[in-house]
C-alpha cells in the first residue's frame, strides 16, 4: 500500500456537523471530519490489491480510515462536463466500455480537491472534497434533516396559509406549503375561492401532476354512491389511510369542501387527522413486541368492489413499514375496510397479528391523538396519505367536495426544489 501527502490547506470554515466514522471496522465512535483549516489535510491510502483508494478521516494516531473508493467507481462517477450532462445531469459514457483494470496514473491535491488522470485514454477527472466526504464517511449523501412534529387532540394551528400569497410571491408560498406538509404531516389553505372547483384544481397541479386510479384524476363528487366505496357515502369512517391496495399509495391527499347544503343546523362531517407516525411511536414504547408484529406482517389489501376492478400491491405490506438503517418510520398502511384474508403460516401467528392490530386500533382512537376539524368552503386540506390517517362523523344534508391524489416522489421533487438551492437537490437524487 503506498500513502500519498501533499501540504495544502484545507477549505476554510466548518464544512460538516458531527458524523459517524468508518474505517476498516465500522466505528461506533463520532468525530469531527476536515472541519478546521487548520487541520492536517487527509492522508490518501493507495491499495492496488483492493484497486481502491481510501481517505484518512483523522491524520491522530492510530490514523483512521474512511471507506475505500474503489478506481472504477471514481472513473464512472466522474462529474466532467465531457462524462456528465451538464443540462440533463445523465451520463455522457457507457460505463462499461471502460477496462475493469483501469487505474490512477496521476493523483494530486489541490485545495478544493484531489485530481486524478487515468490509465484509459488519459482521462482527467477532478473530485471535491464536499463530493468525496459522505462517501468516505459512510454510504452516500444523508437524506435531508429536517425533523418530524407530531400533532395530536390540537392539530398544529400554525400550518395554514392563505390561497391570496400563491399570487404574491408563488414560489416562497409554495415553498411554506410542501414544508409544512412534510414537517407537520398537513396543511390547509384558506380563502380558496368556491364558485368552481377549477381554483382547487389549479392550485394542486402546482405541487405535482394530479394522480389518475380507477376512481379518475381530479375529483369533484357528491355522495351519491357513485363507485363502490364508502368514501361516497354519508356514513363515518374511522382512521385510514388511502390506496393500500396500491403497490405504491399516493403520497399526498387533498379535500375541499366546496358547499354543504341542508335543513339541520348541525349537519356532521367532520374531518379527522390522526398522525400515524406519532401513534407508531407510541406502539413502539408501550407495546414493542406489538410494534414488531405490525412492522413485519405483510397483510393483503384490494379493490375490487367496481366492475373490471381487481387491484393489489405486487407483494404483501405491513401496517408499519419501518426504516431501521435510519430508525424511522417510512409508511404507515392502515385500512381494515380493505384488508384481505390474512396469510396463516409465517414468522408470527395470526393470533399474534389481531392482538398487535388491536392495541393499535386502541390507541388510535385515544383523544389525545385524534383531530377532528369541521371543514367549510374556502379551506383547503391536503395531507401527506403515507403519514397522516383521516376519517370523518357522519353527516346530513348534501356535501360537495373536490380534491385529488398527488404522487410522493412528485411532492418530494416539489418540496426539494422550493426548499433547497438546486445544488443541493442534485447532491440528494444523483447521490
Amino acid at each position: 500500500m503506498n500513502v500519498l501527502r501533499a501540504r495544502f490547506r484545507m477549505p476554510t470554515g466548518p464544512l460538516y456537523r458531527t458524523v459517524r466514522s468508518y474505517s476498516a471496522k465500522k466505528s461506533t465512535s463520532r468525530l469531527d471530519i476536515w472541519t478546521s483549516p487548520n487541520r492536517e489535510s487527509p492522508l490518501i491510502k493507495r491499495d492496488e490489491a483492493s484497486k481502491a483508494l481510501a481517505f484518512s478521516i483523522t491524520n491522530d494516531k492510530p490514523i483512521q480510515w474512511g471507506n475505500q473508493l474503489h478506481y472504477f467507481w471514481l472513473r464512472d462517477n466522474c462529474r466532467c462536463s465531457v462524462c456528465v450532462n451538464q443540462d440533463t445531469r445523465q451520463r455522457n459514457f457507457n460505463t462499461f466500455e471502460l477496462p475493469l483494470d483501469i487505474e490512477p496514473v496521476r493523483l494530486t491535491k489541490s485545495e478544493s480537491g484531489v485530481e486524478i488522470q487515468w490509465s484509459h485514454e488519459s482521462h482527467v477527472s477532478f473530485y471535491t472534497w464536499k463530493f468525496l466526504e459522505p462517501y468516505v464517511k459512510g454510504n452516500r449523501p444523508q437524506p435531508e434533516d429536517v425533523p418530524i412534529e407530531y400533532f395530536g387532540h390540537e392539530g398544529k394551528p400554525d400550518s395554514r396559509i392563505e390561497y391570496d400569497e400563491f399570487s404574491k410571491n408563488e414560489t416562497d408560498a409554495m415553498r411554506r406549503l410542501t414544508d409544512m406538509i412534510k414537517r407537520n404531516g398537513f396543511v390547509i389553505v384558506t380563502g380558496v375561492p368556491t364558485d368552481s372547483a377549477k381554483p382547487t384544481e389549479e392550485l394542486l397541479k402546482k405541487i405535482g401532476p394530479i394522480r389518475e386510479t380507477h376512481y379518475g384524476g381530479f375529483y369533484d363528487f357528491i355522495p351519491d354512491g357513485l363507485y363502490a366505496d364508502t368514501a361516497y357515502t354519508n356514513l363515518a369512517l374511522p382512521a385510514h389511510t388511502d390506496n393500500t391496495y396500491f403497490s405504491d399509495p399516493a403520497g399526498l391527499q387533498a379535500f375541499h369542501l366546496l358547499s354543504h347544503t341542508g335543513p339541520e343546523t348541525d349537519q356532521g362531517g367532520k374531518s379527522l387527522l390522526v398522525d400515524g407516525f406519532h401513534a407508531a411511536k407510541i406502539l413502539k414504547d408501550e407495546y414493542p413486541d406489538a410494534f414488531n408484529v405490525l412492522a413485519n406482517f405483510g397483510i393483503p389489501c384490494h379493490a375490487s368492489g367496481n366492475e373490471g376492478i381487481a387491484i393489489a400491491p405486487y407483494k404483501l405490506h405491513p401496517v408499519l413499514e419501518y426504516d431501521s438503517e435510519r430508525n424511522v418510520m417510512h409508511r404507515v398502511r392502515w385500512n381494515n375496510d380493505d384488508r384481505g384474508i390474512l396469510p396463516v403460516a409465517g414468522k408470527f401467528s395470526t393470533q399474534q397479528w389481531y392482538e398487535a392490530a388491536s392495541k393499535w386500533y386502541k390507541i388510535l382512537k385515544r383523544k389525545e391523538i385524534e383531530y377532528w376539524i369541521q371543514l367549510k368552503p374556502g379551506m383547503l386540506l391536503i395531507f401527506h396519505n403515507w403519514r397522516v390517517m383521516h376519517g370523518r362523523s357522519a353527516f346530513t344534508g348534501l356535501r360537495r367536495m373536490c380534491g385529488a391524489y398527488i404522487n410522493h416522489d412528485d411532492f418530494i421533487s416539489k418540496w426539494r426544489n422550493t426548499n433547497y438551492p438546486k445544488s443541493q437537490v442534485l447532491r440528494q437524487v444523483i447521490g
